[in-house]
């Protein structure tokens, strides 16, 4: 069977390589553009810069990318350990400039270029095509310039495309149905113009502020929606003093931004009763992307126009700050307490002089190197009544027998004080029920069912965090015993107090990569830091928040 496949690969070489030229111009340089990748950071350059599925598949794109490109030149090569094909018979023009001291099997080059394109395909099914053919041509080349024989390229492919699928173990696919919600059509009003419509566009948010595409924005909002009033906020305006202007003299508010100033803006539709006009322009479109609005401005200015919407789920939040007063609130996506809200804080002090997302990067990594744990009070309700929040490993101890796979405490009655004491990393609260269950916080597909979604990374454990990232990377999290998840109604949280015993908290057991809680909680909401709160509640809204969608 080898020397079959021998000999075929080195008639097809000798094919290739005797053939009149294809285009020598054009696939010498295609394969030198491929080298170490830097092709395909290009491309995800220019999927990144767009919206929606493409930026999602972009990063997919480059992660499957560094896979196969560890796996390939790695490994692999040197188990098959096979020489280069001779290339003598290769026309010289071809010939790439430097010689190739790598072994040949499997092709580096075709691995990172079909990982790459099946990523993007998982993502960004339209983008498939264009990707995918200059994939096909990144690989046809290393057979065409006499580096690799046609097995080599078929092995890498395979490969690569192997790496792409393992890319949806750590990063889910998503699905891009907009989420359902109630059908609110009735309730609001079409506006073929836009007349009676206020939109506050805010010309920091995310890639309007990175592209430049404040004034864009606006315009196009303008030929969209011609007697639509649209005011633009600059870095230094007051954004929440125009969109209380806005929403007290308008019939419908509109709001053009990221999902921090889409939160203030529904916050105001809510207290005024007025349906909500999203056209999102930041970087990431969370809970547009959840109504399927992450497309850009066209669709909200249709929906607008044809008087279509729906009516969304929403959390709210009441409790006392870090200055001990009273506040209260409104969140569409998450509210966290403890890791994550450190997180945003270093990456907004960092963003302005390196950018957004190599802020991110660098917060993420001191936050797992360094960041304390945090010691609270927590009750979840569940929607039949108060439980408490265990790790699975105490539920056992106690003997409770029916705790459902995945879920780290039984849905039982509460303990007479409803309270109880936890040492944690992170505590994610999420507006509906995300999916998927066994993975990170990805995208919901109903936001009309009035739960909230808590998930825990436990701070008891050894090494919760090196545990949960090592779960993660080999999509075990559902099985990860420092990861806990829950659906709950109402979620009651506050900074621990000193023990009965007088004693300020304790240390964890020998080992566990934890330091002394603080006493404020460091909280965030919509991805936007506060300056922490020493108590929450958090719960769905009353009312619901009426949003335009086309139907």
């Amino acid at each position: 069977m080898a020397s079959r496949v021998g000999a075929a690969d080195r008639a097809v070489f000798g094919a290739v390589a005797g053939a009149r030229p294809i285009a020598d111009p054009l696939l010498p340089r295609l394969s030198h553009a491929a080298d170490h990748g830097l092709l395909w950071w290009g491309v995800a350059g220019a999927l990144g810069m767009t919206r929606g599925r493409r930026r999602r598949a972009a990063g997919r794109g480059l992660i499957a990318l560094g896979l196969a490109s560890a796996v390939t030149n790695g490994p692999a090569k040197m188990i098959f350990r096979r020489g280069r094909p001779v290339n003598q018979a290769v026309p010289l023009v071809r010939r790439p400039h430097r010689q190739h001291l790598s072994f040949s099997f499997p092709s580096g080059h075709s691995a990172s270029a079909a990982a790459f394109a099946t990523a993007v395909a998982l993502d960004a099914p339209k983008a498939a095509a264009p990707v995918g053919a200059l994939a096909g041509l990144v690989a046809f080349s290393r057979v065409y310039v006499g580096v690799h024989y046609p097995s080599d390229v078929v092995a890498g492919a395979a490969l690569g495309a192997a790496c792409a699928l393992a890319t949806t173990k750590v990063m889910p696919r998503r699905s891009w149905a907009p989420a359902r919600g109630r059908p609110a059509s009735a309730s609001v009003p079409a506006l073929p113009e836009g007349e009676g419509l206020t939109v506050v566009v805010n010309a920091s948010s995310g890639s309007g502020a990175w592209l430049g595409q404040g004034p864009d924005v606006a315009a196009r909002l303008r030929a969209e929606l011609p007697l639509a009033k649209v005011v633009e906020v600059g870095p230094h305006d007051d954004l929440e003093e125009e969109l209380d202007e806005a929403a007290a003299s308008c019939l419908v508010l509109g709001v053009a931004g990221g999902d921090g100033t889409v939160s203030a803006a529904a916050a105001r539709a809510l207290a005024h009763g007025l349906p909500l006009a999203l056209f999102p322009v930041g970087t990431l479109n969370h809970f547009a992307a959840d109504l399927g609005l992450a497309t850009g401005i066209a669709d909200t200015a249709r929906a607008v126009r044809e008087g279509s919407a729906v009516a969304v789920d929403v959390g709210r939040l009441e409790g006392i700050d870090a200055a001990g007063e009273r506040f209260e609130g409104v969140f569409l996506n998450t509210a966290s307490l403890g890791g994550y809200a450190h997180m945003v804080a270093i990456r907004e002090r960092l963003e302005k002089r390196f950018g957004k997302w190599p802020a991110m990067v660098v917060a993420l990594a001191w936050v797992l190197r360094n960041d304390p744990p945090i010691e609270v009070d927590i009750t979840a309700f569940d929607p039949t009544g108060p439980t408490r929040a265990r790790t699975r490993s105490r539920t056992a101890r106690r003997g409770v027998k029916d705790a459902p796979l995945g879920v780290g405490w039984p849905v039982t009655a509460s303990a007479p004080t409803g309270l109880e004491r936890r040492r944690l990393w992170l505590l994610f609260v999420g507006n509906g029920n995300y999916r998927p269950s066994g993975f990170a916080p990805t995208y919901r597909s109903r936001l009309d069912e009035g739960l909230l979604d808590l998930r825990l990374v436990d701070g008891v454990s050894p090494f919760a965090r090196a545990r949960l990232v090592v779960a993660v990377l080999t999509g075990q999290l559902r099985r990860s015993r420092v990861y806990e998840k829950r659906t709950a109604v109402r979620i009651q949280v506050s900074a621990a107090g000193p023990r009965p015993d007088g004693r300020q908290g304790r240390r964890s057991r020998r080992g566990a990569d934890a330091t002394e809680p603080a006493r404020t909680l460091p909280f965030a909401r919509d991805g936007e830091v506060t300056d922490g709160v020493r108590s929450i509640t958090i719960m769905p809204n009353g009312a619901r928040l009426v949003v335009y969608r086309p139907d």
